[in-house]
């Protein structure tokens, strides 16, 4: 007799009449290895390889899984599976530094899943009811949410890999960023994974999914109508210098001399503000005054101030000296005093977490040698025509908060310096170049993705694309006529509202579990 969600037993499954995909996941190890592999499909909607819109059926396989697993066990293990599976298939490309380090993390992170698996399981396992049908499309993306906010915190790695952001190319979805971040884009695309896995797997459940993706598709439409667009105010003239690959001895200098080379070249071009990437300078410029000099020379050559940024030690006050990652506005006369040093730093990449308990990272992997410091506020910079620039460090891209806070804070245009060049074949340089799209569509600000050796993009207000992105092979200077906007997305007035209504929503739902398991004890009897 099958078991709960049409699953085979395992002796029914092996024997030899049995199709092998039953053979498969009659087994643990089969359904193991089934839940690895599911878990990695929606690395897929990602760039580099962008199949955006595979993503709203991404999870089914996945859940289809999950739905059937005998045990509550069972179902929070595949859970943690298909969880490391995702982990491992959005981050591959950290392999060549982590090596096999990335398997640990993974695991651990996977671990997030688990509860979720469990989750999926109650909802969508057996012959659910349209009352449940229906919580399985709210509460389901709820847990999955959760997830992403936990696994946000800096110390876990950051907001890399969000679902929602693999719809940073989709207009529609863009303007729905601009009502609720990369966290309603997220919340969309699991109901959506959700309401479908009903209606392949579940026929008592067809037609509840059917009205909530009904419902769904009207209530996203309604919004990204409805919401406050950015109103276009007017343009400036962004150039990005990338100065490409340069690698070997001496490769600081021979880098900076590039840039200095690509800076010359954009000599009467009308520019308003230069863009150089992460790391493009390897000194403190205010103890090498020779190299602020070299730059402040390239400011009035092209007739606009440079942002640089320092990768270097230096005192920060009279018990605070160390390595900081800083952005710095050179104008013609030198560095301005604009300076915003880095506040969200990689972990490994820039410091070790806990290193007196995981120092043994650095033995395995390329993993900091050296603690970086951080900076302790975000800093808006004015130029001398008055346009307020927000800039961000790298990684810092991936924070939704972040950039909201420096729009909030007055930001007419946002600015990210990167340097992906260790991961330069893989597709961590498009995945990176991809969230300043979100970032723009959220805030209703134009954004900068510049780096030192691709890839480099621009943004308008909307998340639009503003002309042609400089790839991995690139080493020149290219200039952005980058449109302005003024107004407030409801994103940044509102903030993080998915993630508020979705701990509401599972709350709801833990809490009926509670009662209605209360009420279904009988009194004992004395």
């Amino acid at each position: 007799m099958p078991m709960r969600g049409g699953r085979l037993p395992a002796g029914r499954a092996a024997e030899g009449g049995a199709r092998p995909y039953e053979r498969l996941l009659g087994s643990r190890t089969g359904r193991g290895i089934a839940a690895l592999c599911a878990g990695a499909l929606p690395a897929l909607a990602f760039p580099a390889p962008s199949f955006s819109l595979f993503a709203y059926v991404a999870l089914v396989p996945w859940l289809l899984l999950v739905r059937t697993a005998g045990t509550g066990r069972r179902a929070a293990v595949e859970g943690w599976l298909g969880g490391t599976g995702f982990m491992l298939a959005v981050h591959h490309w950290l392999m060549p530094s982590l090596h096999v380090f990335i398997l640990v993390l993974a695991g651990l992170l996977g671990l997030l899943w688990a509860p979720w698996g469990l989750l999926a399981n109650r909802l969508l396992g057996g012959s659910p009811s349209v009352r449940r049908s229906v919580a399985a499309v709210a509460v389901v993306p709820s847990g999955w949410l959760m997830i992403e906010l936990v696994r946000s915190w800096e110390g876990l790695g950051g907001p890399w890999g969000l679902l929602g952001a693999s719809q940073w190319d989709v207009p529609l979805a863009l303007r729905t960023a601009s009502v609720g971040g990369v966290w309603l884009l997220s919340l969309v695309v699991v109901a959506v994974n959700t309401a479908v896995t009903l209606l392949v797997a579940v026929p008592e459940g067809r037609r509840a999914a059917g009205v909530c993706l009904v419902v769904g598709a009207v209530g996203v439409g309604a919004a990204a109508l409805w919401a406050p667009r950015p109103e276009t105010t007017g343009s400036v003239r962004i150039a990005v210098v990338q100065p490409g690959v340069v690698e070997g001895p001496g490769s600081v200098e021979r880098r900076f001399a590039r840039s200095e080379e690509l800076t010359r070249g954009l000599a009467g071009r009308d520019v308003d503000l230069v863009v150089w990437g992460e790391s493009s300078v390897g000194v403190d410029l205010s103890r090498s005054t020779e190299t602020a000099e070299r730059v402040a020379a390239l400011s009035r050559l092209t007739g606009a101030d440079v942002l640089v940024n320092m990768d270097a030690r230096r005192a920060d006050g009279p018990d605070r000296t160390g390595i900081f990652k800083s952005a710095v506005l050179v104008g013609p006369e030198g560095p301005t005093g604009d300076r915003y040093d880095k506040m969200r730093l990689v972990p490994f990449g820039e410091y070790v977490p806990a290193r007196g308990l995981l120092g043994w990272a650095t033995s395995v992997g390329k993993a900091a040698g050296e603690d970086r410091l951080r900076g302790d506020s975000p800093v808006v910079m004015e130029l001398p025509d008055g346009l307020r620039v927000g800039p961000l460090v790298c990684f810092e891209s991936a924070f939704p908060d972040m950039s909201r806070q420096l729009t909030r804070d007055g930001a007419e245009l946002l600015v990210a310096q990167s340097s992906t060049s260790t991961f330069q074949h893989s597709w961590a340089p498009a995945q990176h170049a991809s969230l300043a799209a979100l970032r723009a569509a959220e805030s209703g600000r134009p954004m900068v993705h510049a780096t030192l050796t691709g890839v480099s993009a621009v943004y308008g207000p909307r998340g639009e694309r503003v002309g042609s992105p400089l790839g991995t092979d690139a080493s020149e200077a290219a200039v952005y006529v980058v449109p302005l906007a003024r107004g407030t997305t409801a994103y940044v007035r509102l903030g993080a509202w998915p993630v508020y209504g979705a701990a509401l929503v599972l709350a709801v739902h833990i809490g009926a579990a509670l009662l209605r398991g209360r009420g279904g004890r009988r009194p004992h009897r004395t």
